[in-house]
Parts: C-alpha cells; structure tokens; sequence
C-alpha cells in the first residue's frame, strides 16, 4: 500500500522510529542533507523540509561542530498529558514482576496506563532507559536500618538487602552491572550506605571500590538463579529439596558419587554459607587493618 502522506513526513516518521527504538541515541548524528536525498532518493528541498520538521518538534538539535543530533530527552515530574514519572515506572515494574523482562515494551506500559505508545517516546530514549528506571526504583525500595557496628556485620545487613530486593523482583539481577553502573539515586543510596562499612579503615579507593564490587557481584551471581528456580518450581510443582528427593530412586547411585544422597543445597543455603566465606576472604584484605567483626 503506497503511504499517502508527503514524502518529507514519511523521511520525519522514519527517523523518529530509528529515535525510538535506540537506534539513535541522544547525541548521535542524523542523516545529512546529502545522506537523506541518496537513501530516500528525494530533492535537496525535501530533505531540507524533513530536518527543519524534527528541529521544530525538538527531535533533533544542531551543534557547532557535528551538525545536527539526536536531542536529549528525559521525562520531567510530570508531563504535559499529565503523565507522572512514578506512574509510568509503577507500570513498567508491574508488567516485569508478572511476566518477566521479556514482555517489557513501551507499547506494553502505554496500554498499561491507557495512552499512545508516542506518549512514552517524546519522554524516553527508549526501553533501554526504562529498564534503568525500573532497575533504580527496585533498589529504592530497601530500607535501611542503623549500621551495626563492624564492618564485617555492616557488609553482612548490605547483602541481605540486596538478596531482598532481587527476590522481590526476580528480573532484578539482569540489569545490574558492576563494571558499568548507572549512577541513578536508588543504586547510589545503596552503594553509599554498603561503603560506609569500609569508612576509616584506611583501604585506599581501589581496594574499596574492589571490595564493594565483589560482594555486589557475590549476591547478585547467585541471584540470578532466583527466577529460573521459581520458573522450575512452577512447572514441577516442587522445590528444589523436594525435587532432589523425588529423583533419589533413579539417580540415587549417581549422586552418591559426589555426596550423601540426604545432603541438602538451595539457594538460601548457598546463599548463606557463600557470603561468610565470601567475608572470610574480605577479611584478609580488612583485618589487618582493623580487627572488629
């Protein structure tokens, strides 16, 4: 079907839906003058008319020594349809907790709250921004208590609240990163109150920063387990206890092999026993520093 609408608006729409979906991002460069009349095969005055048009509806911007680019887009308290921030990620973090991260989309969240999917658009630079969003308002959730005194305790209370807040939401640890964090208000609450622990110690910034990571990464690693076990445990009816169990009588002799048959492990227990060793090892770094547990 030939599209009826003039050819610069078809060139508009085009590069909003490249906008959109994070093909291009804030910042990067747009097709040129030139680069819109060969690909489109259309006259310089077309392509000309189609970047003012996105100029105007702020979709592009130009800089001085790159041309135009993709202009900065962020969602503000509230929008002009009356769109509230909270609400929206509200939204986004019910369809994951349901149906997990794959049935994430912005058309999903628009139909969630009842407004075009455009609405979410001339607000977001995409899912890619809203799974942060989600990501920093999980970590937002946790509460913090007094510090117990120790760090060892204090490292101990931090990764029991980050294993919280990925049983909370399962999806969590898949948009956590240690080497490329998000500097979002959530997960720099938890990294500020995690580091405390480390205060006057004297570890210079890289041991810190290095200590804090691994723990991160401990918790999180394990954690990654937590919503395929959930899945398995959905689909079978059982945990993973009563699962092993049920596989004594046939595969009894070959997990011999390795421990007692009535030897037990799941994810609490691996968690648990992980994090001490885990803090034993810190300990070598730490205590010769500072004795306190």
């Amino acid at each position: 079907m030939n599209d009826p609408r003039p050819p610069y608006l078809r060139i508009v729409a085009d590069i909003e839906r490249r906008i959109a979906e994070g093909e291009l991002r804030p910042g990067d460069p747009v097709p040129t003058t030139r680069a819109i009349m060969s690909e489109w095969g259309v006259a310089m005055a077309t392509a000309t008319k189609a970047l003012a048009a996105l100029k105007q509806a702020g979709a592009i911007e130009s800089t001085s020594r790159v041309g135009a680019v993709v202009a900065p887009r962020r969602l503000p308290a509230r929008s002009a349809g009356g769109l509230e921030r909270d609400r929206l990620v509200r939204a986004a973090m019910e369809i994951v907790d349901a149906d997990g991260l794959a049935a994430l989309s912005m058309r999903a969240v628009a139909a969630k709250l009842g407004v075009a999917t455009m609405t979410l658009y001339r607000h977001l630079d995409a899912r890619a921004e809203l799974t942060q969003l989600i990501a920093d308002a999980a970590f937002a959730e946790i509460e913090y208590p007094e510090p117990p005194p120790g760090w060892r305790s204090h490292l101990r209370v931090a990764a029991q609240l980050q294993w919280g807040a990925y049983h909370r939401h399962p999806w969590l640890p898949r948009l956590v990163s240690i080497t490329r964090p998000v500097a979002l208000p959530g997960l720099l609450a938890y990294g500020q109150w995690t580091l405390r622990a480390l205060d006057d110690l004297g570890l210079d910034p890289g041991t810190r920063l290095h200590v804090y990571g691994t723990l991160v990464n401990f918790v999180r690693g394990t954690a990654i387990n937590i919503e395929s076990e959930a899945g398995a445990e959905l689909d079978t009816g059982l945990t993973s206890k009563q699962w092993v169990k049920a596989r004594l009588p046939f595969e009894g002799a070959l997990i011999a092999r390795i421990t007692e048959p009535g030897a037990e492990l799941d994810l609490e227990s691996l968690f648990a026993f992980g994090l001490e060793r885990l803090l034993d090892g810190l300990a070598t770094v730490i205590a010769p520093r500072d004795l306190r547990r």
